[in-house]
């Protein structure tokens, strides 16, 4: 296919898309960020991929393929070596004698077009493909594979493991570990898990709340892939019997990964699982939380508020550390004094001062919280009210001035009020010191490259008008290689926002029972975490079958 050379830049331009202004702020933060023209366009929203997709496949008559839709020959993909199909974010797919067609996230890149031919000695026939998509089936066609070929040939025994093997990074098991969380990273995946069954082990991928296989690895190869981990988090390589937590700081494509890794002893060896945060995505404004109008304003409401407590509650992973960080970035000014205490700390925020909690030396959240009170904070941050001791001096700092924030795992708002009451905490102090309770979940957000509408099922009705909505079409993803095939991409909150009010002050007073708290909740209006997510899948951000995977308990 014969192209003529334009700029991306330029023809954005002629087809009306970006004005000359925008084009010239994008080509301003190009110099500075060195990054491609198209990545900036769209980071910085003037367009979007879709968008930039369809001009060059209109205007320069570049197909846009679908890469999930093929069964691709790994030996067409050998073609192109790793590095370079991960330089230039590129996969071939398809070989027709002397022409190689590839799939390219930017196929105006003419020098890495022409560093392709040299190297493979084929006419590169591009095609282009979104850059998710192409990430996702360059992890998937060129993976472990390579390393886990070279391992397996030079593995050796248990017995015989010498630091090298673990140590220097040329070497296959380093080579395999890396690749395994460059993988997860570029898959968006929140946590790694390595379990060790009897005969393999098998590596998992949580991505957007869901766990899924990614593949197999032989039993031998456990002891190496857990010694290299536990090196890497700075763990004690020879206890194998007792539970170790660490960390880890990598940085993979100019990101800054934290990850946070926990070994367990089970039956069958050492089940390691790695949580991985994105240091690059920074902190979030409260107004991307996902809160809806009347939330937002309630939330806004309590966190401004000068003294009192302030819970986030929800299941591991629901995304409250998430929002406490949100909530201290808007409370942090020049003069307010705020301090936290976590475990561990997971964003560094400028200005906030944060200690580390370390039980091994005696600093848990008690005791830590003891010695914040003694330093003049305005606002305290405890990462978790684990225990009765942690959860009375919570209660009595927010009593003595000190507007405290902090998370609890409790199912919902109203039932948050009763956890308190069974760490000891008197109804009247609970009364007094509770400013508001915010319960939350994390739901798959429809994929909006595959989305499409359809007439909701008389269940799906039955559901929606119990709750009062009216609902004539609804959303879902087809799926696509942008999500997998699974319909959804990313995650989206649904809250629960209970605000104290003097009502609901004199009832917990009184020691009330959870009906009756519950009651005087529904009485202010309280939008329940079912309802909040139905509003959302009226928005056509999610879907009933989500929302009702995160609450029907509830």
């Amino acid at each position: 296919m014969k192209m003529l050379k334009k700029k991306l830049g330029d023809l954005l331009f002629e087809s009306g898309l970006i004005s000359q202004e925008q084009l010239q702020q994008a080509l301003t933060e190009q110099n500075k960020s060195k990054r491609k023209l198209g990545d900036v366009l769209i980071a910085q929203g003037f367009i979007t991929e879709q968008q930039l997709i369809e001009v060059l496949e209109l205007q320069l008559g570049i197909p846009h393929v679908s890469l999930f839709k093929y069964q691709i020959d790994p030996a067409i993909t050998q073609i192109i070596p790793e590095s370079m199909a991960k330089r230039y974010q590129v996969l071939p797919f398809m070989k027709d004698g002397s022409k190689l067609t590839v799939a390219m996230v930017d196929p105006l890149d003419y020098f890495a077009i022409e560093d392709l031919r040299m190297t493979t000695g084929f006419r590169i026939e591009p095609a282009i493909s979104s850059r998710d998509e192409l990430q996702r089936a360059i992890a998937h066609y060129y993976g472990l594979r390579d390393s886990m070929s070279l391992m397996m040939g030079e593995l050796p025994t248990q017995d015989e493991i010498e630091e090298t093997e673990i140590t220097d990074e040329a070497s296959p098991i380093v080579r395999l570990v890396n690749q395994m969380i460059q993988q997860a990273v570029h898959l968006k995946a929140s946590d790694i898990h390595v379990d060790p069954g009897e005969n393999d082990v098998v590596i998992r991928y949580r991505i957007d709340g869901v766990l899924r296989t990614e593949r197999h690895i032989p039993k031998q190869m456990q002891g190496f892939i857990t010694a290299r981990l536990k090196i890497m988090a700075k763990l004690n390589i020879a206890e194998r019997r007792l539970p170790q937590d660490g960390r880890i700081k990598l940085q993979f494509d100019l990101k800054m990964v934290d990850i946070r890794v926990s070994s367990l002893p089970t039956m069958h060896g050492e089940k390691i699982v790695l949580r991985l945060l994105d240091l690059s995505t920074g902190v979030k404004p409260v107004e991307q939380l996902g809160f809806d109008r009347k939330n937002a304003v309630w939330f806004r409401e309590m966190i401004e508020q000068p003294y009192g407590i302030l819970l986030i509650t929800g299941p591991t992973g629901s995304g409250k550390t998430t929002t406490l960080y949100s909530a201290l970035n808007l409370l942090n000014t020049e003069s307010s004094n705020v301090i936290t205490i976590e475990d561990p700390v997971e964003y560094q925020l400028e200005g906030v001062n944060q200690v580390q909690v370390n039980p091994s030396i005696g600093l848990t959240f008690a005791a830590g919280l003891r010695s914040i009170l003694r330093q003049d904070p305005n606002i305290v941050m405890v990462g978790e009210i684990r225990d009765d001791e942690t959860a009375e001096i919570a209660v009595r700092a927010s009593l003595t001035g000190h507007l405290v924030l902090s998370t609890i795992h409790t199912n919902d708002a109203v039932s948050t009020v009763m956890r308190l009451r069974d760490m000891g905490i008197e109804p009247y102090l609970i009364a007094s010191s509770l400013i508001g309770i915010v319960a939350q979940r994390l739901v798959r957000r429809i994929c909006s490259d595959c989305k499409e509408s359809y007439t909701p099922t008389d269940q799906e009705q039955i559901v929606l008008q119990t709750h009062g909505l009216d609902v004539q079409v609804l959303h879902r993803g087809k799926g696509c290689g942008n999500c997998n095939k699974t319909g959804y991409r990313g995650r989206v909150a649904i809250q629960e926002v209970l605000k104290i009010d003097q009502n609901l002050r004199r009832i917990i007073t009184e020691g009330a029972a959870i009906e009756a708290i519950r009651e005087a909740a529904q009485a202010q209006d309280m939008v329940t975490l079912m309802v909040d997510g139905l509003h959302k899948v009226t928005e056509g951000v999610t879907t009933i079958q989500e929302v009702m995977r995160e609450t029907v308990a509830y």
